[in-house]
């Protein structure tokens, strides 16, 4: 197949820019093409973890990735808007790619022409490169399975099957079920909302709502899309605006599915962007960005054992640098920043769960649960039953 035409017709047909990579270096660019910009080199190509894949500079400036497999061939697709382009957007690419200001003027015009696209849309769109260039079909969660580095470092398996049992037996009501939903997408932590959806074997059920099973279906998604919207995201520092135009792009892509199955896809689709928002939307000032991917790395990484050099390694750098930048820009250590995050994940579980403090304790990858409970105790004031009764009082 000739690789550069196939991204050629995909500009033409879709109007979403395409950069095309041989072995790390330009091939082909939509922008460059149109615009007689010098092919930028400042993409750097690692194996991907996962084939296709997608990732973003701001919730609504999205990328998507493509390894043609056993060519050398790499194919990303973006930049995809999810909301009109602004100025902002803008200096965000430039800078990202490493344009000359030189080109601004053109790029701003180029941008502000490319069509806006829904997150679910654009998943489609990347699948079908995807299908067309390594001839197998994805599925749109497959984009947001873990990693196998990720799942092997996982811990209490067994342990989460018995809980989640347990909560089954339960039959646990809807309310609670929705408020921890909710405060989880607050959190902005994709890996505990993956946890906790997958953990959860059905959504509570609501009264009928339609003749039809699919028609019912599309009436719950709509409703729970602006609860999850209000309650989850606006309340998590996503912009309010932003939140309504997001939940009637979903709304409008549920009415489009011919299955129930679908239904529940887009759903999952629309939590995990709704969550990822709220998590963009938490970046503290004068936080640099390699201080901030180590911040995401260790909040995902809570439920188990962190060492610094788990965390220095997702930068390329050293321990000794990571203390010295943590302590600069957060004012406390790596370590003591681990410490706060896995202290607040016990408080939420003693809050949400009926968690034993020993399976607190093994899921957050504390050597005994003594051990556990001492560092909640020095960290809190109080042991972890007494936060428990306390929370449960309120």
């Amino acid at each position: 197949m000739d690789y550069t035409q196939f991204c050629k017709s995909f500009f033409e047909a879709t109007g979403i820019p395409v950069n095309l990579l041989f072995e790390g270096k330009p091939v082909y660019s939509s922008l460059g093409d149109m615009l007689s910009i010098p092919e930028s080199n400042s993409w750097e190509v690692y194996p991907p973890s996962r084939n296709p894949e997608f990732s973003s500079i701001n919730p609504d400036l999205e990328y998507g990735h493509v390894q043609i497999e056993g060519t050398g061939y790499d194919v990303f697709l973006g930049p995809v808007l999810t909301a009109p382009a602004t100025e902002t957007l803008i200096h965000e690419f430039i800078t990202e790619t490493q344009i000359s200001p030189e080109y601004r003027e053109s790029i701003a015009e180029l941008l502000y022409s490319v069509p806006v696209n829904s997150h679910p849309q654009f998943v489609r769109y990347l699948m079908l490169v995807h299908l067309c260039l390594n001839h197998k079909l994805g599925r749109p969660e497959d984009l947001y399975a873990e990693e196998k580095e990720r799942t092997v470092k996982r811990t209490a398996a067994a342990l989460d099957s018995a809980i989640d049992s347990k909560e089954n037996e339960k039959k646990r009501n809807s309310l609670e079920f929705e408020n921890r939903l909710y405060h989880y997408i607050r959190k902005g932590n994709t890996a505990q909302l993956k946890e906790f959806l997958e953990n959860t074997k059905e959504f509570p059920s609501e009264g009928k709502t339609a003749a039809t099973p699919l028609r019912h279906a599309k009436n719950s998604f709509i409703s729970f899309t602006a609860k999850a919207g209000m309650l989850g995201a606006i309340k998590g520092g996503v912009d309010a605006d932003r939140v309504y135009q997001l939940t009637d792009m979903y709304d409008m892509e549920c009415e489009q599915m011919q299955t129930i199955e679908q239904v529940h896809r887009l759903q999952y689709i629309m939590l995990m962007d709704l969550c990822q928002r709220c998590g963009a939307a938490k970046v503290p000032q004068d936080v640099s960005p390699e201080v901030f991917q180590c911040m995401n790395y260790i909040q995902n990484h809570t439920n188990g054992s962190v060492s610094l050099e788990d965390v220095a390694g997702q930068i390329h750098r050293s321990t000794s640098y990571l203390s010295r930048k943590f302590r600069e820009e957060l004012g406390m250590s790596a370590g003591d920043y681990i410490t706060k995050c896995k202290m607040e994940e016990a408080s939420e579980m003693l809050r949400y769960s009926d968690r034993t403090l020993s399976e607190i304790s093994a899921y957050l990858g504390y050597s005994s649960q003594s051990y556990f409970q001492n560092v909640f105790k020095k960290y809190y004031g109080m042991t972890p039953m007494q936060h428990r009764k306390q929370a449960e009082n309120k």
